[in-house]
This record gives structure tokens, sequence and C-alpha cells, in this order.
């Protein structure tokens, strides 16, 4: 009864393809009726849960499918490849996109991590994947809602929002992605800040060494603790973050050259190789074919 409720709240606020705010900030509910095939993105820290229809993500080529059953979580920020295959005017794309705060999510991680009868993850334990997908529970379903018609009253957004969306990250940490959340917000929690540093910088060159440096660790376990976080290697995660960065520029109408130089590459022409070897055309033959979809995560 509780998700056909939030499909309700969703089907009321949004009429029409695109993102629409909730009320609580950083929460936005989408609606999608055309299909689109998969296509670069950048998944930042967040939620997305699907209550109508199916959306798709491949990460170094490993396909992540979550519909109604199971929610995503994006623990770290991501380069994939995103698009809503199956969506329709008569089976549309309903969903919930909430941003994960830092801040609050490291809080709370902490809090749990220190808290009595903590069962705690060995310190040399594989690291979780970046991205995660976890079936919706009754804690999950019911904060979702509560936080969803909170956004109804400015009022009553204004003085509980911030409360209602605390209790819906506590619900997602303490599910089946919470591993995964934990370890990215957490204590220990070095591959994310290396990731949060790159993301802040793609423009800029960033050597594995100060990576590594940031966080403490040698090259050689940093290398290999990156790639069981991000299942890439820190140079192919570097170059992804970059051309996905650009792909979505030129997409939203920024030139080629722009968008080269607004993610770091100094020559077009290596900007244009790594770009065909990675989506199969060359930039402009790229931003011809495709045409920036209605705004989803």
């Amino acid at each position: 009864m509780s998700k056909q409720q939030i499909k309700q709240l969703i089907e009321d606020r949004v009429c029409e393809d695109g993102m629409v705010e909730s009320g609580v900030k950083g929460v936005q509910v989408f609606r999608v009726t055309k299909p689109h095939r998969c296509a670069p993105a950048l998944y930042e820290p967040s939620v997305v849960a699907i209550l109508n229809g199916q959306k798709e993500a491949l990460l170094n080529g490993r396909q992540f499918v979550y519909d109604s059953s199971r929610y995503m979580c994006c623990a770290m920020s991501m380069p994939v490849e995103a698009g809503t295959p199956k969506a329709s005017p008569a089976d549309p794309l309903l969903g919930v996109m909430i941003s994960l705060d830092t801040r609050v999510m490291t809080q709370l991680a902490i809090e749990m991590e220190n808290a009595p009868g903590t069962i705690r993850t060995p310190g040399g334990a594989q690291l979780p994947q970046g991205i995660a997908l976890a079936r919706w529970d009754d804690a999950f379903t019911e904060a979702l809602l509560r936080l969803l018609q909170v956004g109804n009253n400015p009022a009553d957004a204004a003085v509980l929002g911030d409360g209602r969306l605390r209790e819906l990250y506590y619900a997602i940490l303490k599910g089946e992605a919470g591993n995964s959340a934990r370890r990215a917000f957490g204590v220990g929690n070095g591959i994310a800040r290396s990731i949060a540093l790159l993301s802040s910088r793609l423009n800029e060159t960033v050597t594995i060494e100060e990576m590594a440096a940031q966080v403490g660790m040698s090259r050689a376990v940093f290398h290999r603790k990156f790639k069981q976080a991000t299942t890439m290697s820190p140079i192919q995660f570097v170059k992804s973050m970059r051309l996905n960065s650009a792909a979505t520029k030129i997409a939203g109408g920024m030139t080629v050259n722009e968008a080269a130089l607004d993610v770091g590459y100094v020559s077009s022409s290596q900007f244009s190789r790594e770009f065909k070897r990675m989506y199969g055309q060359s930039p402009r033959q790229w931003s011809h074919s495709r045409q920036r979809p209605a705004e989803t995560p």
C-alpha cells in the first residue's frame, strides 16, 4: 500500500517528462515516457527509487537494472552509461532521486559504527563497489513515503524535512546497500574521498601518487582498493569521468572543443581519439546522433 501511495504522490506532482522538486531540498521526482538507450552520465552520491518501469546503468560493462523491487544506491561519484530503454506513454518511468548529503551520511555512518551492538566489518574485507542495488524493505518504503508527504506542505517541509531525510538515510544505511554506503561515508572512506577530490578537479591533472598520498596509502594498496570499489584502475576511472563529463556537456549544447577543454584535455586530437575509442564515434558524430533526453538521474 505504501508503494502505491508513493506512486500516486509522484503522479500528482509530475504531469510531463522531466524532474520536479519535491519540496524537500535534495529530493526530486521524475517521469519519462520515451525510451532512451544508455548514454554517458555521471552519477553523483544518490539513491534512485523507481515506482513504475525500470532504469538501466552500465558501469565498466557491468549492468545494473533497477525497478520497483530494488532501488539503486550510488555512494561515490561514478562514470556510467544510463538509459530508460522501456519507458513509454503507456508505461512511464516514475521515480524519486535523493541526493546523499555527505555531512549527514558521514555523521550517521560514524554514529552507527560506534553504536552498542554494532557488528563491524573486518578491516581487511573487500571494499563494496560504488553502485549497489537493494531490495525495498519496510523501513525504506515507509521513510520514503513520509519524506514525500512532508514535501506537500512548505511549512512542514521547512520544519520536518531534514529529520525525514535523515530517517531515510538511516534506512538506507541499515538496508542491503548499507555496507557499501557505510564504507563510503564512514571511518576509513579513503577511496570515496579520493574520488571526491578527482570529481572536483576534472579539468586538472591529478596523479595517482597525489590521490594515494591524500588518503595515506601506498600506490600499490591504493590501486588495489580503488579497483575493488570502482571496477576500474585509477587511470581508467579518470579517463571515464572526463569523457563522460564531456559527452554530457556536448549533449547539453557545448561545442566539442569547449567540452574537451572543460574536462582538462589540452589536445583536441587526443580527446577525439579517446572519445572514439570509448563510444565508437567521433565527438562530432556523437553530438549529431544524440539529443539530450529529459533530465533524469
